[in-house]
């Protein structure tokens, strides 16, 4: 018996190992999937003014509203959309009526409306401050030129249109016939790969175990 002694002891604690964490991605998981729940409530909450000095820890997503003018003053992040392929997201600077300067995400308008006009309007909105975390070291730098972006970026824009550092995504608004469709914020694009990973470390133990299995065959037959 003590020549299965080693493979044994190596099959019994990697698969304990892996096994171990399968199960913390599962718990993981459950921790996600509550976190997701509470973020998807608290962008459909009922909308509340604006924070004097919004903090991008406890009031990210918070739903707000506010009224004001969308003026003509806009930046342009390049994006992709399942619906319209290459796309622009609008950010304008919004004039609210207490005078108040604000980065506002529209939404999206096709690649080849980029530069049309959309003139100043009033207007009441609803939406979720946003703080993005879209850039890294990777990221180009927007060319100012043709105001093409390549991500919201919301303290380089907050510089460039003279606005507070922070983002009112767009959910509903009041002016009619909008030249720019809403994207509004939701939790699809935040990741949540733990049952991906749970799988791939419980499949690796069920590996493993077939291979000590396989390994004390062989002892067992001469071989090993």
């Amino acid at each position: 018996m003590k020549r299965f002694a080693v493979p044994l002891l190596i099959g019994i604690v990697g698969v304990a190992i892996l096994c171990a964490l399968g199960l913390w991605q599962l718990r993981r998981l459950e921790w996600k999937e509550t976190a997701l729940a509470q973020i998807a409530a608290r962008i459909a909450a009922d909308p509340v003014p604006i924070p004097t000095h919004p903090d991008p820890e406890t009031d990210r997503y918070l739903a707000v509203t506010a009224t004001g003018t969308i003026t003509g003053e806009e930046i342009h992040v390049l994006v992709s959309t399942r619906e319209l392929g290459a796309a622009f997201r609008i950010v304008s600077l919004f004039l609210t009526e207490d005078g108040r300067r604000l980065l506002l995400d529209r939404g999206v308008v096709p690649s080849d409306a980029k530069d049309n006009p959309r003139p100043p309007v009033e207007a009441t909105v609803t939406g979720n401050l946003l703080w993005p975390d879209e850039t890294d070291a990777f990221t180009p730098d927007p060319d100012l030129a043709t105001n093409i972006w390549f991500a919201r970026d919301a303290t380089r824009m907050s510089g460039e249109l003279a606005a507070e550092p922070f983002l009112i995504v767009v959910r509903e608004t009041s002016e009619s016939g909008a030249r720019v469709t809403p994207l509004p914020v939701d939790t699809a694009g935040i990741p949540n790969d733990h049952l991906q990973y749970a799988i791939t470390w419980f499949g690796l133990a069920l590996v493993w175990a077939g291979m000590t299995l396989y390994w004390i065959t062989r002892i067992a037959r001469g071989k090993g």
